[in-house]
């Protein structure tokens, strides 16, 4: 077999695994049989406007995010709260898992994990809340907010 040959074949398996050796195939299979995940979010960007002018923050965070009773198929799912439980959309797409939920206040929360793997087994996240209020109150969201982190899988 030619070197270029052998160079093409590795690019080709390098491309099919993430840092871990686990197949993306792997991980997307993870992802549909989910039924509990543990999200932590230790980054985040805030937006806002400023006389008009729309600005971004990037900060540090502590967020944790739950989600029970996930059914891929049936595109449900429950979000866990110190507010309670609530009944959430599940999407899975290729690549990712997608978490809807839509408050009839008028804000959006969506969380989507890909099956691209961070460390130790978890899966890299994203969290956004779509939310804007007059008033702002310290340790409530009341602008754009996106959080970066990781999730664990969980049967």
């Amino acid at each position: 077999m030619s070197s270029r040959r052998l160079v093409l074949l590795a690019v080709v398996g390098l491309i099919g695994t993430t840092s871990g050796g686990v197949t993306a195939q792997t991980l997307r299979a993870k992802l549909t049989t989910a039924k509990t995940v543990t999200c932590t979010f230790t980054a985040s960007a805030a937006g806002d406007w400023k006389a008009g002018e729309a600005e971004g923050v990037v900060k540090p965070a502590k967020l944790t995010v739950q989600f029970i009773e996930i059914n891929s198929d049936e595109g449900t799912a429950r979000m866990k709260s110190g507010f309670g439980n609530y009944d959430i959309i599940v999407r899975m797409s290729e690549g990712s898992l997608h978490f809807i939920q839509a408050f009839r206040s008028g804000a959006l929360y969506t969380t989507t994990i890909f099956d691209k793997e961070s460390r130790d087994g978890k899966l890299k996240a994203v969290h956004t809340r779509h939310e804007y209020t007059d008033v702002q109150l310290p340790g409530f969201t009341s602008r754009p907010e996106q959080y970066y982190g990781e999730c664990e899988l969980g049967q």
